[in-house]
Order: C-alpha cells, then structure tokens, then sequence
C-alpha cells in the first residue's frame, strides 16, 4: 500500500490543490491534522466549508482519512471541550476521521482526535485499547502531535512533544504513528521526520510555505519512506531496526 502522509497545510490553497492532483497515486492519502488555520483572515467557519470540498475531490480519487489538529477546533462538544465539530460533516459523506477506524487493505487505520480536557484524553485512551483487540496484520495511528522525547518534536529548541502518546504507543506498539504539529523538527540537525519507538515509526512531514506540501511517502509493499521537501529528500528502510541518519545537513 502506498500512503501519502501530509499535516499542517494550515488553509494553504495551493497545497490543497497538489495534494488533490498527486492523490491517484496512493492508496490512501492521510492528513495528520491542522488542515484549518486560525491566524488566516478567513473565518474558521468558512475555511471549513472549503476544506469539506477538498476532501470530497480528494475522495473521488483515492481512500483518504483527516485527523483534527489544535488549529482545527471550532467550539465545545456535550462536556464544554474543544473539539473540531465541522469533521462530523466529512464523517457524514463516509470520510473516516477523529475516533473512527478504517481497514485498508490488510492495514487497520485508526484515527484519534486532538483532545482538549480529561474527557478527550481518555476517549482516546479507551479507543486505543478496543482497537488493539482487533488489530489485523498492520495498525497505523493517525495522530497529530509527536510524542515527548522523539526528536520528531523537537523545534530547535526544545522538545514540544504529546506528554501522553509516548505511553499508548509502549502500552499497543502499532506499527506507525502518522503525526503533524511541529513543523520544524525535519528541517534541524537534531530533529527528524522518522524516528523508532520499541517497534513503532513515528513519522512527521513537517510544514513549509509555497504551492508545494512537505510530505512523507510511505509505502509498505517495499519497505521504504521518503520525506520529500524543498529542502532536499531522504529515504529510510523501515527493516532497519533505527532510523536512518540525516544526510541532508
């Protein structure tokens, strides 16, 4: 299967629209979050609209799912939290997204939201755990913060990491978490755009400006991810038993 990982496109139009063209090249097209921006002029509610339309174009194409990031929440559910209530319109066109699970092929896909108070926190923790009962040959989380530690979530510096994904991740061990949030881990010396955890990648594209997405290639038939960015690409074989080493610095 060959997926297609992209985060923090932040209302960025023309991302969006390479992410529609490239998208019939993969077999499944993730967006880890922060598809919304609140620093742009437009209103959420309607940087929404507009996201909900990408998503069907995308969807004509290929399998896509879209996970909630920090930027993506848009007012309070039934227990005063935060949460990002226009994604129940893409679930409603039967486009997987926070708190559901979709099988793809041999690959269990499950999808978390960004969690705003203790609620939030443990319908993960509860959805993580029903899930890995019934986890098939490959489980993937879609999950938009990297966790604490990873250099994933390092800024430059300091670490900016989920203080709580590190242990789901000890406790279920899947074989990916697909993240976003902090943009400038792959482009520093001391960050990265993959790192290993027990037996679990965690892989985090990162942000950039301009028409064209940083984004992660990811294709399990042969092994192999590539983050691709203006900066330059690197490629790691995921039978490796470490992440490989930055060669682009």
């Amino acid at each position: 299967m060959r997926i297609l990982l992209v985060s923090d496109l932040h209302y960025s139009l023309r991302q969006l629209d390479w992410v529609v063209k490239a998208s019939a090249a993969f077999d499944l097209v993730v967006i880890a979050g922060d598809s919304l921006s609140i620093a742009a002029p437009v209103p959420l509610e309607a940087q929404s609209v507009v996201l909900l339309e990408y998503l069907a174009l995308l969807q004509d194409e290929t399998a896509v799912v879209v996970s909630s990031g920090n930027h993506d929440l848009t007012g309070p559910d039934e227990h005063g939290e935060q949460t990002a209530l226009w994604l129940a319109q893409a679930r409603a066109a039967a486009i997987p997204t926070d708190g559901d699970s979709v099988v793809v092929d041999d690959t269990l896909v499950t999808i978390c939201p960004w969690w705003d108070g203790p609620v939030g926190r443990q319908r993960v923790s509860d959805q993580l755990a029903a899930e890995a009962a019934r986890r098939p040959a490959r489980w993937i989380w879609v999950y938009h913060w990297p966790p604490l530690g990873s250099p994933t979530c390092w800024t430059g510096k300091k670490d900016y990491g989920d203080s709580d994904l590190g242990g789901w991740i000890d406790q279920h061990q899947p074989d990916f978490v697909l993240t976003g949030h902090v943009h400038e881990s792959p482009f520093k010396p001391d960050g990265a755009w993959i790192d290993r955890i027990g037996s679990t990648w965690v892989l985090n594209a990162g942000q950039q400006r301009g028409s064209l997405p940083t984004r992660i290639e990811l294709d399990t038939d042969t092994g192999r991810a590539t983050w691709v960015s203006l900066m330059g690409s690197e490629t790691a074989d995921l039978a490796d038993p470490v992440p490989p080493p930055r060669t682009l610095f």
